[in-house]
């Protein structure tokens, strides 16, 4: 791919001859606040919209802003909440100093400024040091605006919606983007099962200790933000080697009562999805709530899929202090699986399917109760709690994929159900520190998740029935109880107006437990039982720890921005998934809780809209790493063995580059855009100190060297375009790096693989019509080699398929 490298490098050269004209010299910008009574304005909030110049008045209402380099800035004074005012700054040669005298009347110069940047971006940002309760400085951070994303939003298709986001790697397990699955970083993408997932800020996988697996995702249409924040955000949000993302909702309007938007979506081989939302404002109180229904038959014969979905959020806002939110999610779907193949039946015919008696369904229910406080400007205190009732259920079989399918043969059932709920406070509070600003942010959070699985013969034939014929002789039936205690600390010292420096801290206690049997049975290669025992299994591991990290941030310019961060990992073993009968994997009962630390460094920013990028490398060192690895039992059958490999070591560079090349030259007042972006990810994951030959410096499972995606933007008025191509290197599916397939195609090498994809939209007054093409090329390609459920097996991805979407909003 030496053609994409020097796509991107011509980005970067650009990007380079636009800053190497900045002035390095600086100036101090200062002055005294007043209130519109003449009495001075105490402890007022002071700074430069969109950079990390901040300060407070003293006790003179004085304030003195150092080392801001020329260039045209908006000064925004905070007062209040009612008392807000706006100045426009040119900085050119000498130090400024001006008096503000902070009316409640200019409150309204503060909503116009909102709304100025409520324009189109490049569909992608950055989180500011602080959001909320929460810091970032110093951190690798991504923002998905979602408004600005134009793709197939009703298969919520990851290849678009996260195209600006460098070095994902993504599973594509079904065509209407029920799961998501992504991974980075050298990560496995299944199910989201690397990141801390959750919807507006708590969690939404099954158990985030036991099985931090992500059966349910919010339907991108009800999304206003996709907030994702790498391996250093551990401290903040739990152990996970992957980081952080949190799918954030739409915001009702707060000038109407009542709105309605519908969206109605026709696509490829019976695809149909009906979103509806209704939100609105009433004094104090505010909604959002949606109702999703979507069916397909899928690309390929028995993989059908009907789902169901609601969301209701109320929030109650007491005053401009207090505010309090509930919220229920609801999602339903059962789906057909049409199993995997063998690398011989996918080159012949991906769309074939030799099962017909593979089914999964899912029954997610989520709540949560959030609320927050504001002591003052300086002081916040946020507390979310939640509480999932859910469960899944596979049926079919698992045997395999050479194995015919047996109409008499009873199938298997796999059942969960998960019962957890949690809660978190956090307290952010800003405060002056040697006479610069600084903010700590101080928290804990506590945890408790309990998961029943069942594991046994189902009945035969091909119906959804999903129900034990032997309920009472099971081959597996466990209860996993898990604890979770944390106490976390972050602080931001400010030592300039330029620089920053970010440590952390967090304690851990984990608490996980395993009860019930499991029935060990081993079969000769004619089928025979060759024994037979029920096993009892009741383990328990307690363990506490704690882990720290350091970030840094440094403004090269308001429009340029260094930061570079260090942060130690820790991931618990998955007990809830090491007692699955299943012939094709065995799992090590020893297995060891995984360890390291992630860290990054790179630049990003933004200039004047028309230049946006962000480079960085990154290292990953993951110790006592679980992984497959192929091996052969007495009798000579091929089976896949789960356990701590070995430690590994990932190294990588992550670009992202656009410019928008009408801005560039029209000027930044244009209303036409063209832009292209570059996202490149180049990673070295490796098994390391390893003293099995098999897997000593082999390349880590599910990593492919070289990810990249291009594409073009085009805007003008009320069309707006896109097109995007996408491409993986060869990858492997374990950890002895197999590339010739096995014959049940559990191992074997993932080829390099491209995909091109085309959307546009035209909007109305209040309606608007998008259409597309996913894989336009109608490429045959995989991203996965299943060791079980939708598998075993290859399970190819979505051929050519179009769409087409009706909106309207009132």
């Amino acid at each position: 791919m030496p053609s994409a490298i020097r796509l991107l490098f011509i980005s970067f050269i650009i990007i380079l001859i636009c800053y190497t004209k900045s002035d390095a010299q600086t100036y101090n910008v200062s002055g005294v606040v007043y209130k519109s009574d003449s009495n001075i304005a105490v402890d007022a909030e002071v700074y430069l919209k969109g950079t990390g110049y901040l300060t407070f008045t003293n006790e003179s209402g004085y304030f003195t802003i150092e080392k801001v380099p020329a260039g045209a800035f908006i000064l925004i004074i905070n007062v209040k909440e009612s008392m807000i005012l706006t100045d426009t700054l040119h900085i050119t040669n000498h130090d400024l100093y001006k008096k503000y005298y902070v009316d409640t009347v200019i409150h309204q110069m503060n909503v116009i400024e909102i709304n100025a940047t409520n324009q189109e971006t490049f569909g992608i940002s950055r989180l500011g040091d602080v959001e909320g309760a929460a810091i970032y400085a110093g951190k690798k951070t991504e923002v998905i605006e979602m408004k600005d994303v134009i793709a197939n939003t009703a298969t919520n298709n990851a290849r678009q919606v996260f195209s600006r986001i460098a070095g994902l790697n993504i599973f594509e397990n079904d065509g209407a983007g029920v799961q998501l699955g992504i991974g980075g970083r050298g990560l496995n993408p299944n199910r989201v099962s690397n990141f801390n997932t959750r919807q507006n800020g708590y969690d939404i996988s099954a158990d985030a200790l036991g099985y931090p697996e992500s059966y349910y995702t919010p339907p991108t249409e009800a999304l206003d933000k996709i907030e994702i924040v790498r391996g250093a955000a551990s401290l903040q949000y739990g152990t996970q080697f992957g980081g952080f993302i949190n799918f954030k909702f739409k915001k009702p309007p707060t000038d109407k009562k009542f709105s309605l938007l519908t969206r109605q979506t026709y696509g490829s081989f019976g695809l149909f999805n009906s979103y509806n939302q209704m939100s609105g404002t009433i004094k104090k109180w505010s909604y959002f709530s949606y109702v999703q229904y979507k069916k397909s038959n899928g690309w390929r014969p028995n993989s059908a899929l009907n789902l169901y979905g609601s969301h209701i959020s109320v929030t109650y806002t007491a005053n401009k202090r207090f505010s309090i939110t509930g919220e229920y999610t609801f999602q339903y779907y059962l789906s057909q699986l049409p199993g995997g193949l063998t690398d011989n039946e996918f080159y012949t015919n991906p769309r074939m399917s030799v099962r017909n008696s593979d089914w999964f369904r899912v029954n997610w229910n989520l709540f949560a109760l959030m609320s927050e406080y504001k002591f003052n400007k300086r002081t916040l205190l946020n507390f979310r709690s939640f509480c999932l009732i859910a469960g899944r259920d596979a049926l079919g079989l698992l045997d395999d994929i050479n194995e015919v399918e047996n109409p008499t043969e009873n199938r298997n059932l796999l059942s969960d159900r998960y019962r957890n709920f949690g809660g978190e406070v956090r307290l952010l509070h800003h405060y002056e520190f040697l006479k610069k600003k600084s903010t700590i942010l101080v928290g804990s959070r506590y945890y408790e998740g309990l998961t029943y699985r069942k594991q046994g013969d189902a009945n035969t034939g091909t119906g959804a029935n999903f129900s034990f014929i032997h309920p009472d002789t099971l081959q597996s039936n466990y209860k996993f109880p898990s604890r979770n205690l944390a106490i976390f600390a972050e602080n931001i010292f400010y030592l300039s107006s330029r620089l920053s420096v970010t440590p952390g801290v967090r304690f851990e206690y984990i608490s996980t437990q395993s009860i019930g049997y499991y029935n060990q049975q081993q079969l000769d290669l004619a089928g025979n039982i060759v024994y037979d025992t029920v096993v009892q299994d009741n383990r328990i591991r307690n363990r506490h720890f704690v882990l720290f990290g350091l970030g840094v941030s440094y403004d090269i310019s308001p429009a340029v921005k260094f930061y570079a961060n260090l942060s130690q990992n820790y991931r618990a073993i998955n007990f809830n998934d090491m007692r699955i009968n299943n012939p094709n994997l065995l799992v090590n009962p020893n297995l060891k809780d995984e360890k390291g630390y992630s860290s990054d460094a790179g630049f990003r920013g933004n200039w004047k809209k028309i230049i946006d990028f962000d480079v960085n490398l990154f290292l990953m060192s993951y110790q006592d790493r679980i992984g497959t690895v192929l091996q052969t039992n007495t009798l000579g059958q091929v089976y896949q063995y789960r356990t701590n490999i070995s430690n590994s070591k990932t190294i990588g560079f992550e670009g992202f580059a656009e410019i928008d090349f009408w801005r560039l030259i029209a000027g930044e007042n244009t209303k036409t855009r063209l832009s292209w972006f570059n996202n490149l990810g180049l990673i070295d994951a490796r098994y390391i100190s390893s003293q099995e030959s098999a897997f000593n410096n082999k390349f880590v499972e599910y990593v492919p060297p070289i990810n990249y995606r291009t594409g073009l933007t085009f805007k003008h008025k009320s069309f707006r375009m896109s097109g995007q191509y996408s491409y993986m290197a060869q990858q492997y599916a374990d950890a002895t790096n197999t590339v010739i397939p096995t014959p049940n195609a559990l191992f074997g090498a993932i080829p390099a693989y491209y995909v091109v994809d085309f959307s546009m939209e035209y909007r109305f007054k209040n309606s608007s019509i998008s259409t597309g093409v996913n894989n336009a090329t109608n490429n045959y390609y995989f991203t996965r080699r299943a060791d079980g459920y939708p598998g075993p097996g290859i399970i190819p991805s979505t051929g050519r398929n179009f769409y087409i979407t009706l909106q309207v909003q009132l």
